[in-house]
């Protein structure tokens, strides 16, 4: 059998959205028992409509990948539901943000919970809902592909950035929490967080450049998708090196807010397989 890379490309849509729903549903009944869970019930019904979308794109890539009938319209139209579904979830997190932003305890410093929780929270649930709720607008089969990609360019570096953010933030509430020799003296945090705050920034400029320049395609095709497959294979190589670092060393340098979170805590961590779409696209070739 001839496995071109537009057949891998098609695998691997189907793993990452099978990804993505069988880590959202797996981390749907802990989000209930868990901390975010019992202070921020929407947030806990915001995964539930991820775990949704997440089932809607594993139906959708399956026909795709299996050349059932899956129409244009309804593939729009699984996306449309994917994309409006994952908004909410985002959405969801807004609360939890108020929270970390307004709330005082004995058992953490304000700081921490303001970069930890009150701003990452606050961003993403800002900033993603408006360029997701903007690329559903654009997801209909009667308007030009055009605007559609553009948002759907828009969004994917939006994405980037706030996560950027977001762990960069996390880094910082570990330093809170540990003091800053948390990652001056061990060199396996320093790299973590050189990746993070530098390497990440890096990606974030770079997808933003590739979007400005793309903007304005008719299609799909006409992308430079061997960059966009960078993009992705880059975004998700993060967090599988971040996510193996954690697993061979452990909480370097004691206990800590971003090991908790990233290994334990990660509602993203579906993200690993990222690179199984992302590597086909750097060997596309148009038909």
């Amino acid at each position: 059998m001839n496995v071109t890379p537009h057949r891998m490309v098609k695998i691997g849509l189907f793993l990452v959205a099978l990804a993505y729903f069988s880590y959202t549903l797996y981390y749907f009944p802990i989000s209930i028992t868990s901390i975010v869970g019992y202070y921020c019930v929407s947030a806990t019904v915001g995964i539930g409509f991820r775990t949704a979308g997440g089932l809607i794109a594993v139906i959708a890539s399956l026909l795709y990948f299996s050349k059932k009938d899956l129409s244009l319209h309804d593939a729009i139209m699984s996306l449309r539901w994917v994309v409006l579904f994952e908004a909410i979830y985002f959405l969801s997190l807004l609360p939890s943000g108020w929270w970390g932003l307004v709330t005082s305890t004995g058992q953490f410093p304000r700081a921490l919970l303001v970069t930890s929780t009150g701003i990452p929270c606050l961003v993403e649930g800002i900033v993603i809902p408006v360029v997701l709720a903007k690329l559903f607008w654009e997801l209909n089969p009667n308007k030009p592909a055009r605007n559609a990609i553009k948002w759907g360019l828009i969004s994917g570096t939006a994405y980037v950035f706030v996560y950027w953010l977001d762990y960069s933030l996390i880094w910082v509430s570990a330093m809170i929490q540990r003091g800053i020799d948390f990652v001056s003296l061990h060199p396996i945090n320093l790299f973590g967080f050189a990746i993070t705050a530098g390497g990440l920034l890096m990606l974030a400029i770079f997808a933003a450049y590739l979007s400005k320049r793309e903007t304005g395609k008719e299609s799909l095709t006409a992308l430079d998708l061997k960059k966009v497959g960078l993009v992705v294979t880059a975004f998700g190589l993060y967090f599988d090196l971040i996510y193996l670092i954690g697993l061979l060393f452990g909480s370097v340098g004691g206990s800590n807010i971003w090991y908790s979170f990233f290994i334990y805590n990660n509602v993203d961590l579906w993200m690993l397989s990222l690179p199984l779409v992302g590597i086909p696209l750097l060997f596309w070739k148009n038909r």
